[in-house]
């Protein structure tokens, strides 16, 4: 996940936004008592989806993969007065620290969460989402594509997380279901004539896409 020089990326955050107060306790929250607490968006990749939001002005959002809920909160920071976040997740073991921290913010009522197979619950949603994070499990990144296409309407944005996966999607010696799924993801938008894209190699890699259509 180590992509630029550390002191580079401490000096962006440096000169980015400020973490705010309760982002900045949830990151250390999160280190403290969480595995893989690299899943984290943290500062930098926080400040970068809250101010995507900021400029969308969305009334539906869509997470899938809320982990601990850093990058739920950052998103939600650029909802509409009546919009709603809608984030989902497997793991019910991070409920609890995800609702004490939803609570303390300024978004508690605009935070649906869903518990379950982001697979099912997809489908039974009835919004048209303004903006979707997708930083799910990466091998069914290409299915959550193909599913997605009937939650959006044209202008709609896409942002799908770690699709450089720490380089592995260039060294064809990794064949694993992870990295081939992102592999497969990568392909399939970049061939989609509906939509309209960017990979960004921020943090572990950013896909940005605008549904045409």
């Amino acid at each position: 996940m180590d992509f630029i020089d550390e002191n580079i990326l401490h000096y962006a955050e440096a000169f980015s936004s400020p973490e705010p107060a309760l982002l900045a306790e949830l990151r250390r929250e999160t280190w403290q008592k969480v595995l893989m607490p690299r899943m984290l968006s943290g500062h930098h990749q926080g400040r970068f989806l809250a101010f995507i939001s900021k400029l969308l002005r969305p009334q539906y959002i869509l997470e899938i993969g809320t982990y601990t809920g850093y990058g739920t909160l950052c998103l939600a920071e650029g909802l509409r007065d009546d919009g709603v976040i809608h984030t989902i997740d497997y793991n019910e073991e991070l409920a609890d620290i995800q609702l004490q921290y939803f609570r303390q913010s300024a978004y508690a009522d605009r935070i649906i969460r869903h518990t379950g197979d982001a697979r099912e619950i997809i489908p039974g949603l009835t919004e048209k989402f303004d903006l979707i994070f997708l930083d799910a499990d990466k091998l069914n990144y290409p299915h959550y594509y193909d599913l997605l296409k009937s939650k959006v309407h044209p202008g709609s944005l896409l942002i799908a997380d770690n699709v450089l996966w720490s380089g592995k999607v260039l060294d064809e010696k990794f064949q694993d279901k992870d990295t081939a799924g992102l592999r497969e993801f990568n392909r399939r938008v970049h061939r989609d004539p509906e939509v309209e894209h960017i990979l960004l190699p921020l943090r572990d890699g950013l896909m940005m896409l605008r549904y045409l259509s």
